[in-house]
């Protein structure tokens, strides 16, 4: 199989590689035709010396071309340099081809220069070459100071505006990477969640069957009427144990968000969990600005789906109340029940909670992970309670 993730960043480093060919062909092309006009420049002391000092450069811009290692950022800014020493060599060859030669080795460099380094190595250049010009004033190459100048600026402003591109992609690399991470992490801790609720809710009634129908087997060997009566109630047992299954599932599958918000979604899951549970259901203060972010619109819908899946499994209530509100920059939810309660009475904070290991774990680690708060009320025989506040 393909990976296509890895593609875009091989197109790219097969562009980047184009370039530099390109670069290092022009660069070879211009050196040959240097070295052409220095052998028919007028003589002088400077032109005895031009041709060995242009075959040098040609033989180094022609191994460019095929040496990997002058790939290496070191090399590139030594090439830069050298290229724009040569650029100054060739504003003073005296030829009838000079300003044209001139002009093409400027663009070279400053294509390359905009291409393959930073905007200050880009602004030293044009530093460079326009004190050259208007400081010795070669003859030839005084009309084409204004050219070099403007060209000049607006290669740096090319070169700035890639530096902050560049910048920008770094961070949105770094964002991304954070992303993943989260992401990663937030895939953990649901399967950690998933590995509990499946050890306190299915598994263990997998197992009271299993020790039913081993008193069963037993039991058969002395009473078979007996026995009959004790299957029938296995059978039962089975058929309750097969709808908290349906329900554990349910419970299981990813929520989502209604169109229209929050608020929305957590009547349509409070008004689902009493059709399913036969279970008295009313949900109050739904206000129109107190939809948070999706992602913690999603966890906060989770808390409510989980919470009342722990009202059907364990409370035996008849009436359940979840409330919503938004204050002082947080969502509030609550969720209380007429049922049974917790084994324990009192009131209790996140981290009192976390320290004694009471409450569910579930919720307990949403609400951790939302930077919320917590207070859990349990009233054995009467019911329990459970208030959540989330920063939005």
């Amino acid at each position: 199989m393909i990976n296509l993730s890895k593609q875009p960043a091989q197109t790219a480093g097969v562009n980047i590689n184009q370039w530099r060919v390109w670069l290092a062909a022009s660069r070879a092309i211009l050196a040959g035709l240097c070295l052409l006009a220095s052998l028919g420049a007028a003589p002088g002391k400077v032109a005895a010396i031009a041709p060995l000092l242009w075959g040098v450069y040609f033989a180094y811009a022609v191994g460019s071309i095929f040496l990997k290692s002058l790939d290496k950022a070191g090399f590139r800014q030594l090439g830069l340099l050298v290229d724009t020493i040569f650029f100054l060599l060739c504003c003073n060859l005296q030829t009838p081809y000079n300003i044209g030669l001139t002009s093409l080795f400027y663009l070279y460099v400053l294509l390359s220069a905009a291409l393959e380094h930073t905007a200050r190595e880009v602004i030293v250049v044009v530093m460079i070459a326009c004190g050259f010009l208007f400081v010795f004033r070669p003859v030839e190459t005084v009309v084409l100071s204004p050219a070099l100048l403007v060209s000049g600026m607006a290669v740096i402003i090319v070169s700035l505006q890639q530096k902050n591109l560049e910048d920008r992609l770094k961070a949105a690399s770094l964002q991304a990477q954070m992303s993943r991470g989260e992401a990663v992490h937030a895939r953990e801790a649901e399967r950690q969640r998933i590995a509990a609720d499946f050890h306190d809710g299915p598994l263990q009634s997998f197992v009271g069957i299993q020790m039913r129908l081993e008193v069963v087997r037993k039991i058969l060997e002395r009473d078979p009427r007996l026995a009959a009566e004790e299957l029938k109630q296995v059978q039962e047992l089975t058929k309750s144990q097969s709808t908290e299954l349906r329900a554990w599932v349910r419970s299981m599958r990813p929520v989502e968000i209604d169109g229209a918000g929050l608020a929305p979604s957590i009547r349509k899951l409070v008004e689902g969990f009493e059709k399913e549970s036969g279970i008295s259901a009313t949900m109050l203060g739904v206000t129109s600005d107190s939809t948070p972010d999706p992602q913690t619109a999603r966890e906060i819908l989770q808390i409510v789906r989980e919470s009342l899946h722990n009202v059907q499994k364990h409370s035996k209530a008849s009436r359940v109340t979840v409330a919503i509100g938004k204050q002082d920059g947080f969502f509030e939810l609550s969720v209380a029940d007429d049922g049974t309660g917790f084994p324990f009475a009192g009131t209790y904070s996140l981290e009192e909670l976390e320290l004694l290991r009471l409450g569910p774990e579930s919720i307990r680690r949403r609400v951790r992970g939302l930077n919320g708060e917590m207070l859990l009320e349990s009233q054995p025989g009467k019911g329990s309670g459970v208030r959540v506040r989330i920063p939005i």
